[in-house]
């Protein structure tokens, strides 16, 4: 069966409920303990690199901002929570995006081999710049991936 252009999309546009620990939390037991998270997309990624320039503290602050659905933070909000919060809604940004990445490999990533991948899979899937960006960078390295290995099971003119 071949996937549409949507249902490739669908990823970027999920929601996952993601319960904190209460050690994490560091809450009462009777306070709510999950948030809404969405998963990063390409253009995300992008944005985010680009605004945080050379400070990692300030893209980790940005990621978990834009992914946090339930409640919405504001920049502020986010640079104000304990940092053991930060670094685990941050872990679980990173798990539903599809970054297996450390700080600094994301970093390298980001700049021009995302360009090219888009530009790949653009060129491949006859894919506008819109629809690259709004893949998970998960799914930009899958389909990257399966290019590479020759795994082009599905028909391009239907993505």
């Amino acid at each position: 069966m071949t996937l549409t252009t949507d249902e490739l999309l669908l990823g970027g546009s999920t929601t996952h409920t993601v319960e904190i620990p209460a050690d994490v939390l560091m809450a009462d037991g009777d306070a709510p303990s999950h948030v809404v998270l969405r998963p990063l997309v390409l253009a995300d990624v992008q944005r985010i690199h680009q605004a945080a320039q050379d400070s990692r503290d300030l893209t980790s602050v940005l990621m978990v901002q834009q992914a946090l659905v339930e409640p919405k933070v504001t920049v502020e909000e986010v640079s104000r929570m304990h940092a053991g919060l930060v670094e685990f809604l941050l872990h679980e940004v990173n798990r539903i995006s599809g970054l297996a990445l450390a700080g600094d490999e994301l970093e390298q990533v980001v700049h021009a081999p995302l360009a090219r991948a888009c530009f790949v899979l653009a060129r491949e899937f006859g894919w506008t710049p819109d629809e690259c960006a709004r893949l998970t960078i998960g799914q930009v390295l899958l389909y990257v991936d399966l290019l590479g290995r020759g795994e082009r099971s599905w028909d391009a003119s239907a993505a």
